[in-house]
């Protein structure tokens, strides 16, 4: 473990744009004016939530096309696009051409495995190729190649008044130095590590069979055989996402509120949760002092220097403005990041 912890060089949160059935279009916006009021504070990045067949963002990759538009600067990430949802070929196509419209700024993350409810879905998802699709990490391979330039066809040129390209286009050359793989596994995080991903780290972990059950311990593991199979070795990017709650101008209301939320969650990081054996991170719920204390305890954090922490779900947009505000103005200063760039 590092003597200090790291200073942290970026610091970025991450939203589930939760909308009313009865009116998306609400919701959908005010997850746009999230991302603004994140620039206006200076944030590094802002990252959205990948949600199918439920009442949050399903098409991250169109809000953030939209997101592009209405910022300048702050970075616009997805955390994380299963790709077991996604043809790779399609999906690199809509991430180049999201990067090209936004200057550069889209950090895209995936991750692998079946779809959520793979049976109850899969006739409407691959009503002809279900039992042929493979959700392992050749599914994210296919896509890394095709965003880093490598040839989807043997056929371009000339056809007519029609001209081809045998790679994807647009071609946005940043963005392959920009894909993340969300992984909760040791095997995950060493794949990533091995094919020059960076790495997105959140507040669920695997714990393996016979392995410890110490959430901090488990993700400083996968922080270091990443960054072992890395080529760019301790240089190599790795993000945290632990949800996180400031309450330095909160409300009485608020702070009660947040603790009662913190508290419901909590039973769940007691032990290995269902067959996958997934184990959750503690709510970080205090003043600004109180939580860069504990995170400068947190194993994990000290060997990383960027951050992406997550809003709770069900918050309104008055709770997420100040808890973004303390964060920008209080924590991350706390952390060793200068309030404004």
């Amino acid at each position: 473990m590092p003597s200090v912890p790291r200073p942290l060089r970026r610091l970025g949160f991450l939203t589930i744009g939760l909308f009313d059935a009865a009116d998306p279009g609400r919701g959908h916006e005010s997850t746009l004016e999230i991302i603004e009021l994140g620039e206006r504070l200076g944030f590094d990045s802002a990252w959205v939530r990948h949600r199918h067949l439920q009442y949050g963002i399903s098409s991250p990759v169109a809000v953030l096309a939209a997101a592009s538009q209405r910022t300048r600067r702050i970075e616009l990430g997805t955390a994380v696009t299963p790709l077991g949802w996604e043809n790779p070929l399609r999906l690199a196509e809509d991430l180049a051409t999201v990067d090209v419209l936004s200057g550069g700024r889209l950090n895209a993350g995936v991750s692998v495995g079946p779809p959520q409810h793979f049976d109850q879905v899969r006739d409407a998802l691959y009503p002809d190729t279900a039992d042929a699709e493979d959700f392992g990490h050749e599914r994210v391979r296919r896509l890394l190649d095709l965003v880093r330039g490598e040839p989807a066809t043997g056929f371009h040129g000339e056809e007519g008044f029609e001209v081809f390209s045998s790679v994807v286009q647009p071609h946005s050359p940043g963005l392959g130095r920009r894909l993340w793989y969300g992984a909760g596994s040791l095997g995950s995080a060493r794949w990533a590590g091995e094919h020059g991903m960076n790495l997105l780290t959140s507040s669920v972990v695997k714990a393996e069979e016979g392995g410890p059950l110490d959430f901090t311990g488990i993700q400083l593991s996968h922080i270091r055989e990443f960054r072992a199979r890395h080529p760019d070795g301790d240089a190599a990017r790795v993000s945290q996402g632990l949800v996180v709650i400031p309450t330095d101008s909160a409300s009485p209301a608020q702070r009660a509120r947040y603790a009662e939320y913190a508290a419901r969650r909590l039973p769940r990081t007691a032990s290995p949760q269902g067959p996958a054996r997934l184990l959750f991170a503690p709510d970080l719920v205090g003043t600004s002092a109180e939580l860069a204390e504990r995170l400068h305890a947190h194993a994990a954090f000290r060997e990383v220097d960027e951050v992406a922490f997550a809003l709770p779900f069900t918050f309104e947009p008055e709770d997420y403005a100040q808890i973004l505000t303390d964060m920008a103005t209080k924590l991350g200063p706390a952390l060793g990041r200068p309030p404004t760039r």
